[in-house]
């Protein structure tokens, strides 16, 4: 009795560890996250904000491919805190137990996620922590999970892919041009060609194809370099982290590339029809080419501007 009462205090972790049975997968957690929120079913909890902890784990399925320390092949923890932001800024909540719930349902759609562990603690209704735990599986919420994938679907941000051809980089309004772009209502992603200087040639297509995109890639650090403000950008993680904290990324195309189960025909010399593919690929609201001229038949909408020209 004495075990059974510690282990219910004791961190979800080991909670986890001790229901595990015989087959343990393998687990990520999120620690003592406190955040302020409006909740609570009493009058004198509305429209104060109390303080919130939370501690998540969530059982993942064990990794089994290459081990080359690739983010977008694990469930990263962004995901868990994305999950109980927005849950959060949903709605206004009376009780733990729905925001619990909801929190593991979101985590669930995970593809990598199996079971979740959350509980959620109230630091300043009394003398200790006031709270709640659920555990939940896919198996337990799976009516749950196509109706809240189309939602999530329907969520996803749109960006602006937008196009600079190295006279643009070069060009003294660069940052009047961002400044413009970011106080447009969409998530900003800006991409690039290879430099004016010759790249390498090796005769052979497909390590030609690896020098092409790393140039490119050495043209994204150089307008890097011109404003503070754009981020190199490699993985797809990292992009959906970028645009839904308003950070103006600079896409580095050779892991989404290479990694592209129906990759682009495009090849990297042809930076303007890449770009236009990835717009694709991001389900873009506008591809915005400056400096150039549009590919034939963008997958999104496009136009193209030159010097002269006004941006909107």
């Amino acid at each position: 009795m004495a075990s059974d009462i510690r282990l219910a205090f004791s961190h979800p972790s080991e909670r986890s560890i001790a229901t595990a049975g015989d087959t343990p997968h393998d687990r990520i957690s999120v620690r003592d996250m406190v955040v302020e929120a409006d909740i609570g079913a009493f009058q004198a909890e509305r429209g104060h904000k109390q303080r919130l902890r939370f501690n998540v784990v969530v059982e993942v399925i064990p990794f089994t491919g290459p081990r080359d320390d690739d983010v977008d092949r694990i469930l990263s923890y962004d995901r868990v805190t994305e999950a109980i932001t927005h849950e959060l800024a949903a709605e206004r909540l009376n009780l733990l137990e729905t925001l619990a719930e909801r929190v593991a349902e979101r985590i669930l759609l995970e593809p990598q996620a199996l079971r979740t562990f959350v509980r959620i603690e109230k630091l300043d209704r009394g003398p200790g922590a006031l709270g709640v735990e659920i555990v939940r599986s896919r198996r337990d919420v799976a009516g749950h999970l196509d109706a809240m994938a189309q939602e999530m679907a329907s969520a996803r941000p749109h960006p602006r892919v937008v196009y600079l051809s190295n006279a643009a980089i070069a060009d003294p309004r660069l940052s009047d041009w961002l400044d413009a772009l970011e106080a447009q209502p969409a998530p900003l992603i800006l991409c690039v060609g290879r430099p004016d200087a010759a790249a390498p040639q090796t005769g052979h297509r497909m390590t030609q194809r690896r020098i092409d995109l790393l140039s490119i890639e050495q043209n994204g650090w150089c307008l890097a370099a011109r404003d503070a403000r754009a981020k190199v950008v490699v993985t797809r993680t990292e992009l959906d982290w970028a645009m839904k904290n308003g950070q103006i990324c600079v896409w580095a195309p050779s892991k989404i590339v290479l990694d592209a189960t129906q990759g682009p025909r495009a090849q990297p010399g042809d930076s303007v029809a890449l770009a236009a593919w990835f717009a694709g690929e991001m389900e873009a609201r506008e591809l915005l080419v400056i400096g150039e001229d549009l590919p034939e038949t963008p997958p999104v909408a496009a136009r193209a501007v030159h010097p002269g020209d006004a941006l909107f």
